[in-house]
């Protein structure tokens, strides 16, 4: 019963944590929504370098997401919060959104991470957009601080989206099982 109250106490010290990590803090909604394209910016420019074929990928689809999310596992529960963008390539409309997750496995760790979500078809776009969960599992391990370090990454293909992830910096062994809402930005639609 102690260790399962220690667990819980821990888990919500580091979603205090993730959550003022991932904050976009204070300024107007102008300078916010500029902080959330510049991050898009740096997380496409390194996604093109890194796969050069994903940038038709992104110009060829119904839209795309990219999104910054801070991650913090411990022991038993992953936890983390974060932000993004999701674009229509039909309309030119940018959507603002917010995310959090949680999830069960084994890990220990925190890490900044960059997710860009590549829709292949508007329905799959919309549904997104208006519904916002997703569920899946992760394994992943980093040691990165900038571009000193390693860590190792994937995509995966989820019905008509593809997803990819990107480690920014962080220090984290993990496995889990976990569940990730998305929901749009009040203040900044």
């Amino acid at each position: 019963m102690k260790i399962a109250k220690l667990h819980w106490m821990a888990m919500l010290i580091s979603l205090m944590a993730v959550t003022g990590c991932a904050s976009m803090g204070d300024g107007t909604v102008a300078e916010k929504r500029q902080a959330i394209l510049e991050m898009q910016d740096n997380a496409l420019a390194r996604l093109y370098r890194e796969k050069p074929d994903t940038r038709a990928q992104l110009q060829d689809s119904a839209g795309y997401a990219v999104f910054s999310n801070a991650n913090v596992n411990v022991i038993f529960l992953a936890a983390g919060t974060g932000y993004g963008v999701v674009n229509n390539n039909a309309t030119g409309e940018k959507i603002y959104m917010n995310m959090a997750e949680g999830g069960v496995g084994l890990g220990l760790g925190a890490k900044d991470y960059r997710l860009v979500m590549v829709f292949h078809t508007q329905r799959s776009l919309n549904y997104f957009v208006e519904n916002g969960w997703t569920a899946g599992g992760n394994a992943d391990a980093a040691a990165k601080a900038g571009s000193k370090g390693l860590s190792v990454e994937g995509e995966g293909y989820l019905g008509n989206v593809t997803v990819y992830t990107m480690t920014e910096s962080g220090l984290a062994l993990q496995a889990t099982v976990k569940g990730t809402k998305f929901w749009k930005d009040s203040q900044l639609n």
